[in-house]
């Protein structure tokens, strides 16, 4: 009876070190690849329909890490009333946009002074002003939509494709005229 208890115990013991050695692992795995996530640019490119793009790594954090380290962040999550152990991920994208482009002007009569009206725009961008004697007022709208892909990156051996080796965010703007300057992504881990 002594042995088997001795024998029970052993195996419970053995059991629970191997699952800390697997969680150890995994830590050192997630750790390793923040690592890789921080010290990486963004890398910009163009897709084959001609949309700009941007492809970067997933920061991957706790909720207590993310508390620590995005206080501001956190914060701005509590306010939508949204629990921090219940949000998956935070994604955070900013978008510059830049049209050059020459309008021709247009004479519009008044009684006494005159007016002179431009008016510009394309499938995502518009622009319309007046000119009135010394003063200019224009208005510029510009429309945007972009498609947040986050994907598993698998290890690969020769032809073989297994586990995971990163997470990537793709980021796709559909106006021509916007490029993506930093993109942010992390997931929290429970």
């Amino acid at each position: 009876m002594k042995k088997i208890l001795c024998w029970l115990l052993l195996l419970v013991a053995v059991g629970a070190l191997l699952r800390a050695y697997v969680v150890a692992r995994q830590e050192i795995v997630r750790l390793k690849a923040n690592q890789s996530a921080l010290g990486e640019q963004i890398a910009h490119y163009e897709t084959r329909l001609g949309d700009s793009a941007a492809s970067c790594r997933v920061l991957r954090l706790r909720c207590r890490e993310y508390e620590e380290l995005r206080a501001q962040d956190a914060a701005e999550i509590r306010q939508l009333g949204i629990r921090l152990r219940r949000t998956e991920a935070m994604a955070r994208t900013s978008l510059s946009t830049t049209v050059e482009s020459a309008a021709p002007l247009r004479d519009t009569l008044r009684l006494y002074d005159t007016l002179r009206l431009f008016r510009w725009q394309d499938p995502w961008v518009e622009v319309a002003g007046e000119i009135d004697g010394d003063t200019v007022r224009c208005r510029v709208v510009s429309v945007d939509t972009l498609l947040q892909v986050v994907h598993r990156v698998p290890r690969r051996f020769w032809f073989i494709r297994w586990g995971t080796k990163a997470i990537r965010q793709e980021i796709v703007s559909k106006n021509p005229h916007t490029r993506v300057v930093y993109a942010e992504y992390v997931a929290l881990e429970r």
